[in-house]
């Protein structure tokens, strides 16, 4: 291996990898007194009028939520310049908790994706996606009710590639026990925590043996330690094809980061989109919860957007603070408007602005919270 190459891994693995393999939160119940701040970063496009809808539900459901804003964004910074301050990272270390709305990520050039950015600054090293059938949502699958848990720090997306010579790029998949171990005792611990019956290691051992064969090796030995859930392999291929043919076969997903980000989104669309889907990224003190889907410069400030994914994905942070009572009473108004199908976004067929749809889901926790 050249001077380069090792010089790349001795970096990553120093910045990267840390030897604790998960951290478990506090079961215990929070006192009805207590606040928490929570990070918010905006996003670009749609995302500051989807966050809004957020701060301004979780106000009307009395969520003991205080914001931190900061605005980050690829156009309030030039090319080699820190893309997200020092206080913002330390903000959301020191609160244990953000909300990230979408952000611009460049193609090809220029900046690097403030997405992966947070996600390393953050040592975020699990993304999680619930995918539940939703209320009112006609797709062409019913009942489903799938998770991935996706290592969120290596992989292909470790950035270490170069250009050997010009019209040759080498790019290196990196693959650790420490990371590995990590999220596949996240996944576990998820299965055992939510009662569900089976974890499903998705992989391409057949063809890249040492690497992905690591992963299964540590998911095989985490296995061990939990014997009342079923355990399975899956070829990444076959596990596609089993998501789309009938997904009730699959519970809980762990897999390297590219299977995840593709089958995360595999799975989106199952349920009926992006738009619909949680997401949350869990770190050893900290989590971060996030819209996945784009920022939508067409509708941007057009008061057209859908701030359903986002909402979701902040209610899987308000039930790691443990507050379950509120996550139901916000949950529970989302489904009911959608079930409904009075107001609903364009996205999902309906003529609602974005605001009227906030105002239909305030409305009803607002009768929920006055019965």
């Amino acid at each position: 291996m050249n001077c380069l190459r090792q010089s790349s891994f001795k970096t990553y693995l120093k910045s990267h990898i840390v030897p604790s393999l998960v951290s478990i939160r506090s079961l215990s119940t929070p006192s009805a007194s207590q606040r928490y701040t929570v990070t918010l970063f905006p996003g670009d496009g749609i995302g500051p009028e989807i966050s809004k809808a957020v701060q301004d539900i979780f106000a009307a459901a009395q969520i003991p939520i205080d914001w931190e804003v900061y605005h980050v964004s690829t156009k309030s910074v030039k090319p080699g310049e820190e893309l997200i301050p020092k206080e913002a990272l330390d903000a959301v270390k020191r609160n244990g908790y953000g909300l990230k709305g979408p952000l611009e990520t460049p193609i090809g050039k220029g900046h690097k994706s403030l997405n992966l950015t947070l996600r390393k600054a953050l040592s975020l090293y699990a993304n999680v996606r619930p995918c539940v059938s939703v209320p009112g949502v006609k797709t062409k699958y019913e009942n489903v009710n799938v998770v991935t848990v996706r290592e969120n720090t290596e992989g292909e997306y470790s950035g270490l590639e170069h250009v050997v010579y010009p019209g040759v790029v080498e790019m290196i998949k990196l693959i650790t026990r420490e990371a590995s171990l990590r999220v596949a005792r996240y996944a576990f611990e998820y299965a055992k925590n939510n009662q569900r019956k089976m974890v499903t290691a998705v992989h391409k051992a057949t063809v890249m043996k040492r690497a992905d064969g690591l992963f299964l090796e540590c998911c095989r030995e985490v296995a061990q330690e939990y014997p009342n859930i079923q355990y399975e392999e899956l070829l990444i291929d076959t596990c596609a094809a089993r998501l789309v043919q009938n997904p009730s076969r699959l519970d809980v997903m762990v897999m390297p980061n590219l299977y995840g980000d593709i089958l995360s989104d595999l799975c989106a669309g199952l349920i009926g989109g992006l738009g619909l889907t949680p997401s949350g990224n869990m770190g050893q003190g900290c989590m971060l919860a996030e819209a996945v889907h784009g920022t939508a410069p067409d509708i941007a400030g057009k008061n057209m957007a859908n701030p359903t994914a986002l909402l979701l994905s902040a209610l899987m942070m308000v039930r790691e603070m443990k507050l379950f009572e509120k996550a139901d009473i916000v949950e529970t108004a989302v489904y009911d408007v959608l079930r409904e199908g009075k107001v609903r976004t364009r996205d999902l067929g309906g003529t609602a602005t974005c605001t009227e749809y906030t105002l239909a889901i305030i409305d009803k926790i607002q009768q929920r919270i006055s019965s």
